[in-house]
């Protein structure tokens, strides 16, 4: 992996680490990050020793929103740009083969919710603050706020797009919109369960059902059941589902391909 400016990337067995590196700014989104961030993730989706991805964040922060020294002196075209390159994570995360863990702490707020909000999944320390915070300001979390309304109804996506409160882990958690929250003192060791969880999964049907997720969820309601039966189909044709078969009827442990 090359050397980042504003990330420290690392491997660990089928674990590929990212960590956002501004600890002194709160790891708060520059240009140069919302580049090099995308940039790390294709990397290690296209990296055959990996399985999963992590992004932490460095410091007391996962972090906390878009650096806002960068925010004077764009003509509207300019600031389309700029947001358009804050928002980008979505985008390539969706479309990555491999999951990608949220290891969230401290805070995790306005672009910083985002990239939690955009990860696959989300394990949060417990007294972590999470928010949509940007109307404060008088701008708006307009792309944080995206994935959060297809796991809210209106009335709570309005009120975190309009009301800039923070809320914390615990009620985010019954919310929805993290997978779970554990004692910050364990919150590497409960990441790193959950990624070896699903290492140990068939890579195809990971990377299969992950694809069905994010082309499903915008289709028509009979529509997402033929999606359904086409990826059903394929899986069916694959090695590992024909060795996930044998090794249940044979009682033992899988051992995938990949295939």
């Amino acid at each position: 992996m090359k050397n980042y400016e504003t990330l420290i990337i690392k491997k660990e067995g089928a674990i590929g680490w990212i960590s956002l590196n501004r600890p002194e700014q709160f790891n708060t989104f520059s240009s140069t990050l919302a580049k090099e961030l995308n940039d790390a993730l294709k990397a290690l989706d296209s990296d055959d020793d990996v399985r999963v991805v992590i992004v932490k964040g460095e410091g007391k922060a996962f972090s906390t929103g878009i650096d806002i020294k960068e925010f004077p002196g764009k003509s509207a075209l300019e600031y389309q740009a700029w947001i358009s390159l804050m928002d980008q994570m979505h985008f390539t995360i969706a479309s990555m083969k491999k999951p990608v863990i949220a290891m969230v702490h401290g805070y995790a707020v306005a672009n910083g919710a985002g990239l939690m909000f955009a990860a696959d999944f989300s394990i949060v320390a417990d007294g972590t603050k999470i928010g949509t915070t940007a109307i404060n300001v008088g701008l708006l979390c307009t792309g944080p706020i995206i994935p959060v309304s297809y796991k809210l109804g209106k009335h709570k996506s309005l009120e975190m797009l309009l009301s800039g409160d923070m809320i914390d882990a615990k009620e985010a958690e019954r919310l929805g919109i993290v997978n779970r929250v554990v004692p910050p003192e364990k919150l590497e060791e409960e990441t790193r369960a959950f990624a070896e969880k699903l290492i140990s999964k068939s890579p195809i049907a990971l990377a299969l059902g992950k694809q069905f997720y994010y082309k499903m969820i915008d289709m028509p309601f009979s529509q997402r059941f033929d999606y359904s039966s086409e990826i059903f189909s394929r899986l069916c044709t694959t090695e590992d589902a024909k060795e996930g078969v044998s090794a249940f009827l044979e009682k033992r442990k899988p051992q995938w391909k990949g295939r």
